[in-house]
């Protein structure tokens, strides 16, 4: 599912009277953006963590970091 609001209907179910709030979260260095969603449920408060990755898909899973990555190449001279 890429739609955050498809996501968060199927698994936090708000209705009019338990509304969603939503709050923007992203990483010191801004390479990695999500929301907080949360609803008061039954018990308390249920929050999900959504990450938005480079595809524009919304996740419970925070994207793979890519970092520094060295590689060897041949060099061809003629």
């Amino acid at each position: 599912m890429r739609r955050l609001r498809m996501m968060v209907e199927k698994w936090l179910a708000p209705t009019p009277a338990t509304p969603v709030r939503v709050t923007r979260i992203t990483s010191r260095d801004d390479s990695r953006q999500g929301v907080r969603v949360e609803v008061d449920g039954p018990r308390g408060p249920i929050s999900l963590h959504f990450f938005r990755h480079s595809d524009g898909a919304w996740q419970v899973f925070p994207p793979e970091h890519v970092g520094l990555t060295m590689g060897a190449h041949t060099a061809v001279i003629r």
